[in-house]
């Protein structure tokens, strides 16, 4: 049977569409499930990855902003697996929504590097990530040195059911117990964004005449709250403690510079690890289950 000239051609076409998507489809796919976007920190995650992934010509990384939704993230995880990704890279938004979604892509035999935030159990292939608790301990240490073991704290935390928050909560807590008469006065949410934080602080100045010390999560929360007790004209009456360190006009590093901060405590994005682990996985290597990353203070 003899085609239509149109009819062939469009089959010609087909086949060539075809080859180019196996020969697209033979780099290896990762999917990387980002928590959100609206921090610097994470932004800062999303530009390693892609510069690291540079160097490897037969690897596409597909992103995902879930932007603080557990949901979404769950969908975004689905939309992977129905493209057959090789590979899943997720930075969990909350540690118990997500867990389900990474123990069945792990299930599936796609390996999974968990980054940063950590999930409920063990089902993935490997996690990239600082001590939190460590650094919580290390920034109470800290409080507890600039105050000379007495003065009246607020702790300004990150997303209630995310690891980070968790840890370095509850070890800036141990650290500080060792001093009774350090007091945390107050202690809201402000979900690692910078206005939520100002926000939080100005609730906290209405309702405390002293702060002797803030200490908040992340840098950009630890800076709202300087902006906020700024605007009161009362920064000078206390220190700000943060974590990230992020390089850069806008990071912590540049606040501690410029005396908004006290100190802040570098929390390496993985991003470079993340792609370095990726190339090994997918080689067929083995990696350990757990990878610490170091941190450091930065004080002027």
């Amino acid at each position: 049977m003899r085609w239509p000239t149109s009819v062939a051609a469009l089959a010609i076409l087909a086949l060539i569409a075809g080859s180019c998507g196996r020969e697209r489809r033979a780099a290896h796919l990762i999917g990387f499930s980002q928590a959100n976007l609206g921090e610097p920190w994470r932004v800062a995650m999303n530009a390693e990855i892609a510069a690291r992934a540079k160097d490897h010509p037969d690897m596409d990384v597909i992103y995902a902003d879930a932007q603080q939704d557990n949901a979404k993230q769950v969908a975004d995880v689905e939309n992977f697996l129905r493209q057959k990704i090789d590979l899943l890279i997720i930075s969990p938004n909350e540690a118990k929504p997500l867990t389900p979604i990474v123990r069945r892509a792990f299930e599936q035999k796609i390996p999974v590097i968990v980054l940063d935030r950590e999930i409920e159990g063990d089902s993935y292939t490997t996690f990239i990530g600082a001590n939190n608790r460590e650094i919580g301990a290390e920034a109470g240490k800290l409080a507890a040195k600039l105050l000379a073991g007495t003065g009246d704290v607020v702790e300004i935390k990150g997303l209630p059911g995310s690891t980070p928050a968790r840890d370095r909560s509850e070890g800036f807590r141990e650290a500080i117990a060792a001093f009774p008469g350090i007091r945390i006065i107050h202690d809201p949410v402000a979900n690692w964004l910078r206005e939520e934080a100002m926000s939080q602080m100005e609730s906290a100045l209405a309702a405390h005449p002293r702060i002797d010390l803030v200490y908040a999560h992340n840098d950009p929360m630890a800076v709202g709250a300087y902006l906020a007790a700024k605007a009161k004209g009362r920064d000078g009456e206390m220190k700000f403690i943060g974590i990230d360190g992020l390089p850069g006009l806008d990071g912590g590093e540049q606040s501690v510079k410029d005396g908004k901060l006290a100190a802040t405590f570098v929390y390496p994005t993985g991003g470079s690890e993340a792609i370095d682990m990726a190339v090994r996985i997918l080689a067929g290597e083995a990696v350990p289950h757990r990878i610490t990353l170091p941190t450091r203070i930065i004080t002027k």
